[in-house]
Protein backbone atom coordinates (compact mmCIF):
# COMPACT_ATOMS: atom_id res chain seq x y z
CA UNK A 1 0.00 0.00 0.00
CA UNK A 2 1.09 4.09 -0.81
CA UNK A 3 1.80 5.53 1.87
CA UNK A 4 -0.45 8.29 0.82
CA UNK A 5 -3.38 5.79 0.90
CA UNK A 6 -2.29 4.59 4.50
CA UNK A 7 -2.30 8.13 5.93
CA UNK A 8 -5.76 8.20 4.31
CA UNK A 9 -7.13 5.53 6.02
CA UNK A 10 -6.18 7.57 9.41
CA UNK A 11 -7.98 10.49 7.97
CA UNK A 12 -11.76 9.04 7.24
CA UNK A 13 -10.83 6.85 10.72
CA UNK A 14 -10.23 10.50 12.55
CA UNK A 15 -13.66 12.08 11.11
CA UNK A 16 -15.87 9.60 12.18
CA UNK A 17 -16.06 11.16 15.64
CA UNK A 18 -17.55 14.49 14.27
CA UNK A 19 -21.30 12.96 12.72
CA UNK A 20 -21.79 11.44 16.39
CA UNK A 21 -20.83 15.26 18.43
CA UNK A 22 -23.48 16.52 15.53
CA UNK A 23 -25.96 13.64 16.63
CA UNK A 24 -25.59 14.51 20.54
CA UNK A 25 -26.19 18.36 19.26
CA UNK A 26 -29.28 17.77 17.19
CA UNK A 27 -30.53 15.23 19.93
CA UNK A 28 -29.87 17.88 22.30
CA UNK A 29 -31.50 20.93 20.85
CA UNK A 30 -34.54 18.72 20.13
CA UNK A 31 -34.85 18.17 23.81
CA UNK A 32 -34.18 22.02 24.67
CA UNK A 33 -37.46 22.68 22.19
CA UNK A 34 -39.69 19.93 23.94
CA UNK A 35 -38.58 21.32 27.45
CA UNK A 36 -40.18 24.45 26.15
CA UNK A 37 -42.83 23.33 25.06
CA UNK A 38 -43.47 21.19 28.27
CA UNK A 39 -43.11 24.35 30.20
CA UNK A 40 -45.65 26.22 27.99
CA UNK A 41 -48.47 23.44 28.62
CA UNK A 42 -51.05 25.07 31.28
CA UNK A 43 -52.96 21.40 31.79
CA UNK A 44 -50.20 19.27 33.82
CA UNK A 45 -51.82 16.45 32.66
CA UNK A 46 -50.45 16.81 29.15
CA UNK A 47 -47.01 17.63 30.21
CA UNK A 48 -46.06 13.82 30.45
CA UNK A 49 -46.21 13.45 26.59
CA UNK A 50 -43.80 15.55 26.13
CA UNK A 51 -41.64 14.38 28.71
CA UNK A 52 -41.87 11.28 27.00
CA UNK A 53 -40.17 12.20 23.90
CA UNK A 54 -37.26 14.27 25.62
CA UNK A 55 -37.20 10.67 27.64
CA UNK A 56 -36.92 8.79 24.16
CA UNK A 57 -33.65 11.46 22.63
CA UNK A 58 -31.89 10.59 26.50
CA UNK A 59 -32.07 7.44 25.74
CA UNK A 60 -30.45 7.68 22.39
CA UNK A 61 -28.47 9.96 23.55
CA UNK A 62 -26.72 7.57 25.72
CA UNK A 63 -25.96 4.91 22.72
CA UNK A 64 -24.51 8.44 20.99
CA UNK A 65 -22.05 8.59 23.84
CA UNK A 66 -21.29 5.15 24.52
CA UNK A 67 -20.32 4.75 20.74
CA UNK A 68 -17.92 7.74 21.08
CA UNK A 69 -16.20 6.02 23.82
CA UNK A 70 -16.26 2.83 21.97
CA UNK A 71 -14.80 4.55 18.93
CA UNK A 72 -12.22 6.25 20.98
CA UNK A 73 -11.12 2.72 22.56
CA UNK A 74 -10.46 1.76 19.28
CA UNK A 75 -8.73 4.85 17.41
CA UNK A 76 -4.97 5.31 16.77
CA UNK A 77 -5.33 8.05 15.91
CA UNK A 78 -7.81 11.10 16.53
CA UNK A 79 -8.75 15.21 15.58
CA UNK A 80 -8.15 15.84 18.96
CA UNK A 81 -6.42 14.95 22.57
CA UNK A 82 -8.27 11.49 23.65
CA UNK A 83 -9.19 13.17 26.99
CA UNK A 84 -10.90 15.86 25.30
CA UNK A 85 -12.93 13.87 22.65
CA UNK A 86 -13.68 11.49 26.16
CA UNK A 87 -14.86 14.85 27.90
CA UNK A 88 -16.81 16.88 25.61
CA UNK A 89 -18.78 13.74 24.55
CA UNK A 90 -19.52 13.32 28.19
CA UNK A 91 -20.33 17.08 28.79
CA UNK A 92 -22.66 16.86 25.46
CA UNK A 93 -24.27 13.93 26.98
CA UNK A 94 -24.93 15.77 30.99
CA UNK A 95 -26.32 18.54 29.07
CA UNK A 96 -28.63 16.00 27.71
CA UNK A 97 -29.64 14.59 30.89
CA UNK A 98 -29.91 18.13 32.60
CA UNK A 99 -32.77 18.97 29.83
CA UNK A 100 -34.36 15.27 31.07
CA UNK A 101 -33.96 16.06 34.69
CA UNK A 102 -35.38 19.69 34.67
CA UNK A 103 -38.55 18.10 32.43
CA UNK A 104 -39.23 15.39 34.61
CA UNK A 105 -39.57 17.58 37.95
CA UNK A 106 -41.37 19.81 36.61
CA UNK A 107 -43.57 16.73 35.57
CA UNK A 108 -42.86 14.97 38.52
CA UNK A 109 -43.97 17.97 41.15
CA UNK A 110 -46.13 19.66 38.95
CA UNK A 111 -46.14 23.66 40.15
CA UNK A 112 -49.53 25.75 40.49
CA UNK A 113 -47.43 27.86 38.37
CA UNK A 114 -44.49 28.27 36.13
CA UNK A 115 -43.22 31.85 36.16
CA UNK A 116 -41.72 34.13 33.56
CA UNK A 117 -38.22 33.34 34.80
CA UNK A 118 -38.75 29.94 34.65
CA UNK A 119 -39.25 30.42 30.85
CA UNK A 120 -36.78 32.88 30.86
CA UNK A 121 -33.73 30.55 31.63
CA UNK A 122 -35.05 27.49 29.31
CA UNK A 123 -35.06 29.93 26.27
CA UNK A 124 -31.38 30.78 27.34
CA UNK A 125 -30.65 26.92 27.59
CA UNK A 126 -32.48 26.16 23.90
CA UNK A 127 -30.38 29.33 22.36
CA UNK A 128 -27.53 27.37 24.09
CA UNK A 129 -28.19 23.73 22.41
CA UNK A 130 -28.99 25.65 19.19
CA UNK A 131 -24.87 27.27 19.43
CA UNK A 132 -23.83 24.29 20.41
CA UNK A 133 -24.95 22.52 17.63
CA UNK A 134 -23.47 24.70 15.32
CA UNK A 135 -20.15 24.40 17.20
CA UNK A 136 -20.39 20.44 16.79
CA UNK A 137 -20.72 21.41 13.25
CA UNK A 138 -17.51 23.62 13.42
CA UNK A 139 -15.35 20.76 14.85
CA UNK A 140 -14.16 19.61 11.57
CA UNK A 141 -12.79 22.37 10.43
CA UNK A 142 -11.65 24.23 14.09
CA UNK A 143 -7.98 23.97 13.27
CA UNK A 144 -8.17 26.33 10.71
CA UNK A 145 -11.09 28.22 11.44
CA UNK A 146 -11.84 28.56 15.21
CA UNK A 147 -13.38 31.88 14.66
CA UNK A 148 -16.88 31.37 14.51
CA UNK A 149 -16.66 28.27 17.43
CA UNK A 150 -14.94 30.89 19.50
CA UNK A 151 -17.68 33.16 19.07
CA UNK A 152 -20.47 30.47 19.70
CA UNK A 153 -18.82 29.57 22.99
CA UNK A 154 -18.35 33.36 23.90
CA UNK A 155 -22.23 33.73 23.18
CA UNK A 156 -22.94 30.66 25.75
CA UNK A 157 -20.87 31.91 28.19
CA UNK A 158 -23.28 35.28 27.97
CA UNK A 159 -26.59 33.14 28.59
CA UNK A 160 -24.93 31.32 31.28
CA UNK A 161 -24.82 34.35 32.95
CA UNK A 162 -27.39 35.93 32.44
CA UNK A 163 -29.39 32.50 33.36
CA UNK A 164 -27.54 33.09 36.91
CA UNK A 165 -28.83 36.47 37.42
CA UNK A 166 -32.54 35.17 36.52
CA UNK A 167 -31.68 32.45 39.12
CA UNK A 168 -30.53 34.45 41.60
CA UNK A 169 -33.52 36.85 41.58
CA UNK A 170 -36.10 34.30 41.11
CA UNK A 171 -34.69 32.60 44.41
CA UNK A 172 -34.82 36.08 46.45
CA UNK A 173 -38.69 37.06 44.78
CA UNK A 174 -39.64 32.77 45.62
CA UNK A 175 -38.32 32.96 49.41
CA UNK A 176 -40.03 36.43 50.11
CA UNK A 177 -43.33 35.87 48.62
CA UNK A 178 -44.37 31.99 48.49
CA UNK A 179 -45.85 30.78 51.69
CA UNK A 180 -46.84 27.59 50.96
CA UNK A 181 -43.77 25.70 51.98
CA UNK A 182 -44.68 22.36 49.80
CA UNK A 183 -44.72 25.10 46.44
CA UNK A 184 -41.22 27.05 48.00
CA UNK A 185 -39.44 23.44 47.26
CA UNK A 186 -40.72 22.39 44.39
CA UNK A 187 -40.38 25.67 42.73
CA UNK A 188 -36.67 25.91 44.21
CA UNK A 189 -35.64 22.28 42.84
CA UNK A 190 -36.89 22.97 39.32
CA UNK A 191 -35.29 26.17 38.93
CA UNK A 192 -32.31 24.56 40.27
CA UNK A 193 -32.48 21.83 37.62
CA UNK A 194 -32.68 24.53 35.03
CA UNK A 195 -29.91 26.81 36.11
CA UNK A 196 -27.65 23.49 36.34
CA UNK A 197 -28.52 22.76 32.77
CA UNK A 198 -27.49 26.46 31.53
CA UNK A 199 -24.15 25.78 33.46
CA UNK A 200 -23.58 22.32 32.07
CA UNK A 201 -24.10 23.99 28.34
CA UNK A 202 -21.27 26.71 29.64
CA UNK A 203 -19.16 23.54 30.18
CA UNK A 204 -18.93 22.23 26.81
CA UNK A 205 -18.57 26.05 25.55
CA UNK A 206 -15.34 25.49 27.70
CA UNK A 207 -13.99 22.48 26.58
CA UNK A 208 -14.23 23.80 23.28
CA UNK A 209 -12.59 26.76 24.06
CA UNK A 210 -9.63 24.59 25.22
CA UNK A 211 -9.30 22.56 22.72
CA UNK A 212 -9.24 25.58 20.39
CA UNK A 213 -6.40 26.89 22.73
CA UNK A 214 -4.52 23.88 22.28
CA UNK A 215 -4.85 24.18 18.15
CA UNK A 216 -3.51 27.37 18.62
Amino acid sequence: MKWDKFLQLFVVKERKFYPLYVRQAELTESAAKLLGELMGEAKPENRGKFFEQIRVLEKEGDRITARIYQELNKSFVTPFDREDINKLASQMDDLLDHIHDSARRIVLYSPVRIDISLTAIQELVLEDTHLLAGVMNDLENLRKKPAPAEERCRAVKVNEQKADGFYEAYMSTLFTNEKNFSELLKLKNIVQALEDTADAANDVANTVKGIIIKFA
